[in-house]
């Protein structure tokens, strides 16, 4: 997620986003601040205000969504949701904002009014210029340490794409897509997608491709 590494104070404010405030916030303090429509992270209890993501980043987002959504809805996996909404793995970690996270029927009764308690299945991050490093190191340790399953990290940008799954030691293990270019998800059954449609433009039909996954006729 496109973010500003830096706690912002009312004089300046990013635009879209309602003033951050300037002193420390308890986490219940920051949930009862932010707004869904809010682009903020919680760290340590700074206020972290998030950039705009780019337009090749929304259409990435939006295509990952509607692709993954469908296919959960559809074979009643559980949840997909987009950001904004907030993620706390544990009680020692920071509240994250996922550019996209997928939440198992086992797993529901994480998903509470405003955010989810505890770590989601799949979590996508799709990654900016500023993001990169953050989105590599803090977030990849962050959420290895919170027992997020599956990682991905989409880089529209250099065409990029990591996949990583926690192992039975509690540390990621980098998965490869096959010989074909196709990456085959562990933690939705049976969901896969070819990597390279993630770098077209404009995006493939999505009727096509839910033909492709058994999702209709």
């Amino acid at each position: 997620m496109a973010q500003k590494e830096t706690a912002l104070h009312p004089e300046s404010s990013g635009r879209g986003n309602p003033e951050a405030p300037s002193r420390r916030l308890t986490y219940e303090e920051f949930l009862e601040w932010c707004d869904e429509d809010t682009l903020a992270e919680w760290i340590d209890g700074e206020v972290i205000m998030s950039s705009p993501a780019s337009l090749r980043h929304q259409e990435l987002s939006r295509f990952l969504t509607q692709l993954l959504g469908v296919y959960v809805q559809e074979k009643n996996l559980g949840v997909v949701v987009a950001a904004p909404f907030q993620m706390k793995t544990g009680p020692e970690l920071p509240g994250r904002q996922p550019d996209l996270l997928f939440v198992s029927r086992e797993h529901l009764d994480r998903l509470k009014g405003t955010f989810l308690e505890g770590p989601a299945d799949l979590v996508v991050e799709i990654v900016s210029p500023e993001s990169r490093q953050r989105d590599r190191g803090e977030k990849y340790a962050e959420y290895e340490a919170g027992g997020v399953r599956e990682y991905w990290l989409l880089d529209p940008e250099e065409e990029r794409a990591d996949f990583f799954f926690l192992g039975s030691d509690g540390r990621y293990d980098r998965l490869h897509p096959n010989a074909q270019g196709v990456y085959v998800s562990q933690t939705v059954p049976g969901f896969w997608i070819e990597v390279g449609l993630l770098w077209r433009r404009p995006f493939p039909s999505l009727l096509e491709l839910q033909r492709k996954l058994g999702l209709s006729e």
